[in-house]
């Protein structure tokens, strides 16, 4: 087996292995890898895709990429087929994160490395990252099945509109997520909270890029406080299969929690994609966040999964 920088190959060398990663991602998640799947095989073939390859006989059987952003490094995802032929997949996966985390830490200018493997069981690939100093964060995978529950009611609120998602609400968007995640875990997770810039691009990767999905604008809604005339929460929903929806992002202002509004967002959702003939709204939420979790628990989403995220500060 060979280990070799993925920019020496195209996308025809490595379309076989995300076919069998995108049976992965739909039997796992029930989520249409395709999207992702064009978007990296473009890149692949522009020769801007900096990631490593597992080679065994000519043929790719395992792969990794990640992002550069501006002093930060991204994990942007970790595949190795599984079969009898080919060397034990675990010890491949580990072999390649070495060389990601090896890369990206002895990169000139980068402070801090995220990662987020969605696909891989908590704790499943976690040597490499824990070796090298970063911090560890368990998340939960959770999915409400549309069709076998009662339709969720959402709370009344007088002053509160939940309305549909509008371009025009960028901005105001942002300025929430941010204030939303000041000293929250989720902003250990991702420093994109941090800044109103950091959330616009956050916002801008949602909405015009498919790697969550292909944003949902018909089931995406935003709270508006008729007094104050200002956004003062939202949540943002993706198509990853086309009876699946996949919520992104939803946060309120510390100010206004405790008061259903966040229920009342989740309800929209819910209710419009349950209209559209969905079958599943899926989520995924950082574990320590206990008062989310117990929300999500008690609307009846159920935890599929349990995966890691990563974060190293240098």
């Amino acid at each position: 087996m060979e280990i070799l920088d993925l920019r020496h190959f195209s996308s025809v060398d490595l379309r076989p292995l995300l076919d069998d990663e995108g049976r992965v991602w739909a039997s796992l998640l029930s989520w249409d890898y395709s999207g992702s799947a064009e978007m990296i095989l473009r890149y692949v073939d522009a020769k801007i895709l900096p990631g490593y390859a597992a080679i065994e006989r000519g043929r790719i059987f395992g792969y990794t990429f990640f992002v550069y952003e501006g002093s930060k490094g991204v994990v942007g995802d970790l595949f190795v087929a599984n079969g009898n032929r080919l060397p034990n997949s675990r010890e491949v996966e580990l072999k390649l994160l070495t060389h990601v985390i090896e890369t990206l830490q002895q990169s000139p200018g980068i402070h801090r490395v995220e990662a987020q493997l969605l696909a891989h069981e908590s704790g499943s690939v976690a040597r490499p990252f824990l070796d090298q100093g970063f911090q560890r964060h368990p998340r939960l995978f959770m999915v409400l099945e549309l069709g076998k529950i009662s339709p969720l009611v959402p709370p009344t609120h007088r002053e509160i509109e939940i309305r549909r998602w509008t371009e025009a609400d960028y901005q105001s968007a942002a300025a929430v997520i941010t204030a939303a995640y000041r000293g929250h875990v989720d902003a250990q997770i991702n420093d994109q909270y941090h800044t109103l810039g950091g959330s616009l691009r956050f916002l801008n990767n949602i909405v015009r890029f498919p790697g969550c999905g292909l944003f949902d604008a018909e089931s995406s809604f935003a709270a508006v406080d008729h007094k104050a005339k200002n956004l003062i929460g939202l949540i943002l929903c993706s198509r990853v299969r086309g009876d699946v929806g996949h919520v992104t992002q939803v946060c309120v202002l510390p100010e206004y929690r405790s008061r259903g509004i966040g229920e009342s967002l989740l309800a929209a959702t819910a209710g419009r994609l349950r209209k559209r003939g969905f079958s599943m709204l899926s989520l995924t939420v950082t574990e320590a966040n206990s008062r989310a979790v117990a929300l999500y628990r008690r609307l009846n989403f159920e935890s599929k999964r349990v995966f890691d995220a990563f974060v190293w500060e240098g």
